[in-house]
């Protein structure tokens, strides 16, 4: 515990507990020997270490490192935090060497330096994650370019649209995500070692050796700053955020296909449970959970922006509240990747269903206003007139293809036999040939595109 002479009493017991960061930050163990063995090379540098001194530091730390990994290590919250649990045990095992190597360092700019490594890392790892589930997921869209089914707006029938096309918006959601992840792990690529406990240090350290030594793409450039930033965690749970949001929203859809008014898909037994009551249950469980988890993402960040919103500057304890939730997020949106992209590998697509899905709900609605915009009637008026139709459909209890021509034409003396092309599924399809439609060439388009891409 960081107490010197200045306090006459110790720590009262629930304060002590209160104040310790040991239960979660231990998880930075790999980053703090990291950053002290390149702080220790910069002492060496600046003539506090002997070629010796760091030589046993070094080892030492190699040491504390083996216990850790073996699970020998013993945390102690009498000592706080991770930092000076390493420390001290580095003290045992080398003596006084040990005892210089907080000299001139801070755990303000140690734990940024920590915070950053770990962070950068974290995204980057979860970009990787992404890119996988967006493989998964053309791959599926790969194998039912011929499948179709009702487009929604307001979650009512809209328009037709390729199955393939519908998957493929998700992957453009995920791309952004992988690229907020990329730009968040950029965000933390910089190096605040050498800050001190706010205005620098007082040794000379070379910090843009450390920077390379840890492999920072730059340089914090204000000490105050340099220990009390925490936009790169805020970028981090921002990513984050967003991706679940989209996962959310992928899960939804996939419930509603899962269900038996829909019956689009079927999921695997390996991302599926059943019911404690009832048999013929088939619960799409690791949608629902991806759906539940965003609201406890989405709070991790909307937890540290408040945290932040009135700290003055520089350090203070309230960033110790920074971690939890960046830890916790970082392994809640791995087991979601993961399981998410196992359900769409082993989900199945139930073509009987798919084909029958278009029947009803006057798809072709827009299709006849087309038809007669083509014509040269002011799509308002035609509009007005597609509607007119499909209130007569609704009296005669028919289909717009099923409405006879003559029907139509007593709505407008402009329809002709080959208005039923125009309103077919393949008719309505190869009208959207426009990039980012969802006519087949198009979707084939998009399928190319992601697939190099993703290669």
């Amino acid at each position: 515990m960081m107490r010197s002479a200045r306090f006459g009493k110790g720590m009262a017991d629930d304060m002590r507990s209160l104040n310790a960061s040991i239960g979660f930050d231990k998880r930075f163990w790999r980053e703090d020997i990291e950053g002290s063995k390149a702080w220790a090379r910069g002492l060496l540098d600046s003539g506090i270490l002997s070629a010796e001194e760091l030589e046993e530091i070094c080892g030492g730390l190699d040491k504390v490192a083996a216990e850790i990994e073996s699970g020998e290590f013993n945390f102690s919250e009498e000592l706080e935090d991770i930092h000076m649990n390493i420390e001290a045990r580095l003290s045992e095992l080398v003596g006084t060497a040990g005892a210089k190597l907080h000299t001139g360092r801070s755990r303000n700019d140690q734990v940024a330096t920590d915070f950053r490594l770990y962070v950068k890392r974290a995204a980057t790892e979860a970009s990787g994650a992404v890119s996988r589930l967006m493989q998964a997921v053309v791959a599926v869209a790969e194998t039912c370019q011929d499948v179709v089914i009702p487009a929604y707006t307001h979650l009512q029938r809209a328009q037709p649209v390729v199955f393939s096309h519908h998957l493929l918006a998700y992957v453009e959601m995920l791309e952004r995500d992988r690229r907020r992840f990329l730009w968040a792990a950029e965000q933390a690529d910089t190096c605040p070692l050498g800050s001190g406990a706010c205005v620098g240090n007082q040794f000379g350290i070379d910090r843009e050796k450390l920077q390379e030594e840890l492999g920072f793409a730059s340089l914090t450039s204000n000490s105050l700053d340099g220990v009390s930033d925490r936009d790169f965690a805020c970028d981090f749970l921002y990513a984050a955020s967003m991706l679940m949001v989209h996962l959310s929203r992928f899960s939804e859809d996939i419930i509603l296909w899962t269900t038996s008014e829909f019956g689009f898909v079927r999921l695997g037994d390996e991302v599926t449970s059943g019911s404690s009551m009832l048999p013929q249950k088939k619960n799409p469980d690791a949608c629902e959970l991806a759906r539940g988890k965003t609201g406890r993402v989405v709070g991790h960040l909307i937890g540290l922006l408040t945290c932040l919103k009135g700290l003055p500057l520089s350090y203070n304890k309230d960033l110790q509240e920074d971690k939890e939730g960046v830890f916790d997020t970082h392994d809640t949106i791995l087991a979601i990747l993961g399981v998410s992209t196992t359900l769409v590998k082993t989900m199945e697509v139930n073509r009987e269903r798919t084909s029958g899905s278009l029947e009803g709900g006057y798809l072709e609605a827009l299709g006849v206003a087309d038809y007669l915009t083509r014509k040269g009637i002011p799509f308002r008026e035609a509009h007005d007139l597609a509607g007119g139709c499909v209130k007569r459909c609704e009296e005669l209890g028919v289909s717009l293809p099923s409405l006879p021509l003559a029907e139509y034409q007593s709505i407008h003396a402009a329809f002709e036999e080959d208005l039923f092309d125009a309103i077919s599924v393949e008719g309505s399809l190869e009208d959207k040939d426009v990039t980012g439609g969802t006519a087949p060439a198009q979707v084939a388009l998009q399928l190319e595109r992601w697939k190099e891409l993703l290669k």
